[in-house]
């Protein structure tokens, strides 16, 4: 292939590629953070995720059309997701909590399709971007740029992933979260409130979402049916990792952002989205082979 070829005549684009890749895939392992806490805890796999991405984007978007600066769009999208977030637990996500999963996805789902409809009506169907006022660093002789906004979005990225996990062993709410993830009902004997562990969940995902959609708008585009990218990588990084596994979280996430971005330039852009399906099929069906082999083990 073309693109072959072009990475072994000049290897300096492999460079490119992989701290590019490294660099958003941070954004990708901040909101499969999210979904494998709601899943952890709550045994939901929040098929909503990458439109609370979306969304969050489009609320930071909304506040910088008012005049404040971009940035502070992160820290607003965030609290206002984890109040829709919550609304959405006591609407919807309390009646399936501890009922089966396959009933959890049809929900959840349903909830994507409701939001990108909402979006669609409320923002329209548009892309949309925002201009974070940062410049490029040229590394190598002019050979690599670097975007700054990609760097400082990393660093977020690891920041707000840092606090969540001081927050899940220090705090009393983090212990509480931690108790219910590892047997709910022994934490209600104990007197922890289980349903105010899954609002404070459910909407703390929702707020880191929003928090990645305000970085996602800086650094690339957001559309209202754009979301469903975001849920399958979150999806995907969450099997790799396990549930429970921040590091592992991390290093999924970092992973899949340089296979992905090498992906792309290799197959083409076009043939990239087709790229991650293909990947999640395949990590599936290993990771069922690597089950039915453990259990042939066992027996």
């Amino acid at each position: 292939m073309q693109g072959f070829q072009i990475l072994f005549a000049a290897p300096i684009f492999s460079v490119q590629l992989l701290i590019d890749g490294i660099l958003i895939g941070a954004i990708f392992a901040l909101a499969a953070y999210g979904m494998a806490l709601v899943w952890g805890v709550m045994k939901i796999i929040n098929f909503a995720q990458g439109e609370f991405v979306i969304l969050g984007g489009f609320i930071a978007f909304a506040f910088i059309n008012t005049g404040i600066h971009p940035f502070l769009g992160v820290p607003l999208a965030a609290v206002s997701l984890y109040i829709i977030g919550w609304f959405l637990y006591r609407l919807v996500i309390v009646r399936i909590v501890e009922k089966d999963l396959f009933i959890s996805i049809l929900a959840t789902f349903g909830i994507s399709i409701f939001m990108q409809q909402i979006m669609n009506q409320i923002f329209g169907a548009d892309v949309q971007t925002a201009e974070s006022g940062m410049g490029t660093w040229f590394l190598f002789n002019n050979n690599v740029t670097v975007l700054q906004i990609k760097v400082v979005s990393f660093v977020i990225a690891l920041v707000i992933g840092a606090c969540l996990a001081l927050f899940m062993k220090k705090a009393r709410l983090g212990q509480a979260i931690r108790a219910t993830a590892q047997n709910a009902r022994a934490a209600r004997i104990l007197g922890i409130d289980t349903d105010k562990v899954y609002s404070t969940t459910f909407a703390l995902n929702a707020a880191i979402c929003g928090a990645t959609g305000a970085l996602v708008l800086m650094i690339w585009v957001i559309q209202p049916f754009m979301g469903l990218a975001y849920t399958i990588r979150s999806f995907m990084i969450v099997i790799v990792a396990g549930i429970g596994n921040v590091a592992g979280v991390i290093v999924a996430g970092l992973g899949l952002g340089a296979v992905e971005n090498f992906a792309g330039f290799i197959l083409g852009t076009e043939f990239q989205a087709a790229f991650v399906f293909s990947l999640l099929v395949v990590i599936l069906v290993w990771r069922n082979f690597l089950l039915k082999l453990k259990r042939s083990y066992l027996e």
